[in-house]
């Protein structure tokens, strides 16, 4: 199946397959956790049912998500050993403790408040449970934090020496955790989780509406999602535009690979929409672009030079074609959230909000593009690293561990079986848990059991005072 790659191929294949299935899932977590919270705080705040039914329907399909996330997570960890050993006796002592710290004050903070939040209302109480709910979202938060910026080391180091046997050593934990791109991608990955999450319960509520457009709970989901798309998809944009001066500064080849500037433009470069590089004779075939508009963004000024990859080895330019298409996928993804948003805000305005099925079906099909974008995003960052493992220190071929392809290609194979088995069910069981409508003021299940409704009012008032809501 795999015969004639090599053992560094395979190994980042390997490398690329897990991580594409493990980023998926915090992404839609850390953003599930903190409407989780938004929807616990409002039901406390306001009385209004809806919230809590809202709350009891999204927290089941978390708990799945947060589970797959961190298999996957577990699984994706060992290979830094089985593949990449050199890396790890390298970057260990710089990496080693920031995942350390990832793992003892990020994911020990979801998981130790996690049973609170889905099984504890009626043991600890409304206040100590949104106190829960909280610390579970603010955990994802923490640990996508922690991961970041190990990530933005690798891609920007900072505050590090090398010792007589070539490891990387701290110098400055602040230069370190705090590293030039960290703030940066922070931002941007935030953002962007808050957006998939946003984009798939907006599709849960629209394809809820197809079905019958009365029901409150669903109209109620598709509303806030609308609005998340309305006002973070600018941010989005604004964040990344920051996030690719950034890059410029630090990374040239990389938006050198984006732009599919293969040649300088001292007098202004132009932004290319849409072609097709050609690595042979150096170019983009078949260009499309906007004179100086490429100069304008990166440098907000029409005429700046820009440098091409003319200016870097070729040892050390990175996949073109891959980054290069990985970058447009992501942008003309972002602008299609920006245009539902746009499209949700004008028949909001119109009153049709609920009752346009063409705005519905639009929104079902957007329903899994942000984790698209998302892969699109990790693709065009971590392939416009290339060739190196951390950035201008260390190249993708010297962190290879001595491993051979056939042994690579096997555990690769073994992967590939058991991840689309076991994730593939996950992600099964989590459609038919989105495929029931959320009912208001019907049986449900709250908690560690199931409760009859009583109403808004009474479930409210009960649970203010801590006691449990009537059976």
């Amino acid at each position: 199946m795999f015969d004639g790659f090599s053992a560094e191929i395979l190994a980042r294949v390997q490398f690329a397959f897990t991580v594409s299935f493990h980023i998926i899932f915090p992404a839609f977590s850390i953003g599930l956790a903190s409407f989780l919270a938004v929807l616990n705080a409002l039901w406390l705040w306001t009385n209004d049912e809806i919230y809590q039914v809202l709350f009891n329907y999204w927290k089941k399909i978390f708990a799945v998500a947060f589970a797959m996330g961190v298999v996957s997570g577990i699984v994706m960890s060992y290979q830094f050993g089985t593949n990449w050993s050199v890396f790890s006796d390298k970057a260990g002592p710089v990496i080693g403790p920031l995942m350390a710290y990832e793992v003892l004050s990020a994911f020990f903070l979801e998981a130790g408040f996690l049973g609170i939040m889905l099984f504890g209302l009626k043991r600890v109480g409304p206040g100590l449970h949104m106190f829960a709910t909280g610390m579970v979202a603010f955990g994802t938060l923490l640990s996508a934090t922690w991961i970041l910026s190990v990530n933005s080391w690798m891609q920007t180091p900072a505050g590090f020496g090398i010792n007589e046997v070539g490891q990387y050593i701290p110098l400055d934990w602040w230069k370190i955790v705090f590293n030039p791109s960290f703030p940066y991608r922070l931002v941007h990955m935030v953002l962007a989780a808050y957006l998939t999450t946003a984009l798939v319960v907006g599709a849960v509520g629209a394809w809820h509406l197809l079905k019958d457009n009365r029901g409150p709970a669903s109209r109620r989901m598709f509303s806030m999602a609308m609005w998340m798309l309305i006002f973070v998809t600018p941010l989005q944009i604004v964040a990344g535009d920051f996030h690719g001066i950034n890059t410029l500064e630090h990374q040239p080849a990389k938006v050198m690979a984006m732009e599919g500037h293969y040649d300088s433009h001292p007098d202004g470069a132009p932004l290319i929409l849409f072609g097709i590089p050609n690595p042979a004779e150096k170019r983009i075939d078949y260009a499309i672009e906007i004179p100086k508009l490429s100069s304008l963004i990166l440098k907000h000024d029409l005429d700046a030079p820009l440098d091409g990859l003319d200016t870097i080895h070729d040892e050390n330019e990175p996949p073109v074609a891959i980054v290069f298409f990985s970058f447009r996928v992501m942008v003309g993804l972002g602008f299609a959230m920006l245009g539902l948003g746009v499209w949700a805000a004008i028949a909001r305005w119109r009153g049709t909000l609920n009752s346009s099925p063409m705005l519905h079906r639009a929104a079902v099909v957007m329903g899994p593009m942000g984790f698209v974008a998302v892969l699109a995003g990790w693709v065009t960052t971590e392939v416009g690293r290339q060739p190196f493992t951390i950035y201008g220190l260390l190249r993708t071929s010297d962190s290879l561990a001595p491993v051979s392809a056939p042994a690579v290609a096997a555990s690769l194979t073994a992967f590939i079986i058991v991840y689309f088995f076991v994730f593939g069910a996950g992600v099964y069981y989590i459609l038919r848990l989105m495929k029931k409508r959320p009912q208001v003021g019907s049986v449900g299940e709250l908690d560690d059991g199931p409760i009859r409704t009583a109403g808004t009012t009474q479930i409210a008032q009960k649970g203010a005072k801590g006691l449990k809501p009537a059976e």
